[in-house]
């Protein structure tokens, strides 16, 4: 795909296999190409690895926990589930919002724990609204435990963040949704992994095997759930998804 930008006519053209395609530059559609192009790039030289919280790196675009706050705030969840942990800086920075809200706790959910996160996370002053499993998110007996930290009446968000590959994401969706209150959210993360096939640092099978295609299954039988855009402050009037890593990640289950 060829891409000319022309600021003097304010159009962006695109050129591919199916001919031309000429949009106004400041336009729903040019900001959508111009947005996939720039999210593509800046994967490709690790941009997501300059942001943390708190001290911890996060590993997420602004833009995409900016979008999970406003979750928060619409939900006002009591239970927070995700699974990756990483450096543990998204964790802080849900908790923060928990504390913000001045309720709820999160629960983060990791394979294997890397070296010194456990200490820094509890010995944080926000750690009592922090829980950690080690684990397999989607081995039975963590799914259990997970079960067991959930009260009855807690208003429950999850978001999936671990093993991306379509296998695994369909199994933690299958595990997790049952525990995802009515008018919440159930998140599936880094579904551009299905954009990235091509650019350096991508895998050509991530085509396919992708945590969209996961959701894309879980969704033909869980007619309960249903794929929605993510909390925005204003609805008609500010852009849609545009620039993410989780595109057509948000779940909502029905109320």
């Amino acid at each position: 795909m060829k891409y000319t930008i022309d600021t003097e006519a304010r159009t962006l053209t695109l050129e591919g296999n199916d001919g031309l395609r000429t949009h106004g530059l400041y336009t729903q559609e040019a900001f959508d190409e111009l947005s996939r192009q720039w999210i593509r790039v800046g994967w490709s030289l690790r941009y997501y690895h300059g942001f943390a919280w708190m001290g911890r790196p996060i590993l997420q675009l602004p833009e995409d926990i900016v979008r999970m706050q406003q979750a928060f705030d619409q939900v006002q969840p009591d239970l927070v589930i995700e699974t990756g942990v990483f450096e543990g800086g998204s964790l802080l920075y849900y908790a923060t919002l928990c504390e913000a809200l001045g309720k709820g706790r999160v629960l983060g959910i990791d394979v294997e724990l890397r070296p010194g996160v456990r200490e820094v996370l509890e010995g944080h002053r926000l750690a009592r609204r922090i829980a950690l499993i080690e684990g397999d998110s989607t081995d039975p007996a963590v799914v259990d435990q997970v079960r067991g930290i959930q009260n009855a009446g807690d208003t429950t968000l999850v978001l999936l963040d671990s093993d991306h590959s379509r296998e695994h994401v369909r199994r933690e969706l299958e595990a997790y949704a049952p525990l995802v209150t009515p008018g919440s959210y159930l998140v599936v993360a880094d579904g551009i992994m299905r954009d990235l096939a091509d650019v350096p640092g991508g895998d050509a099978d991530w085509g396919s095997d992708n945590p969209l295609a996961a959701v894309d299954d879980f969704l033909s039988s869980h007619p309960e759930f249903e794929k929605v855009r993510p909390p925005r402050s204003n609805q008609d009037i500010a852009p849609a998804e545009g620039v993410t890593y989780w595109p057509d990640g948000w779940l909502r289950r029905r109320s």
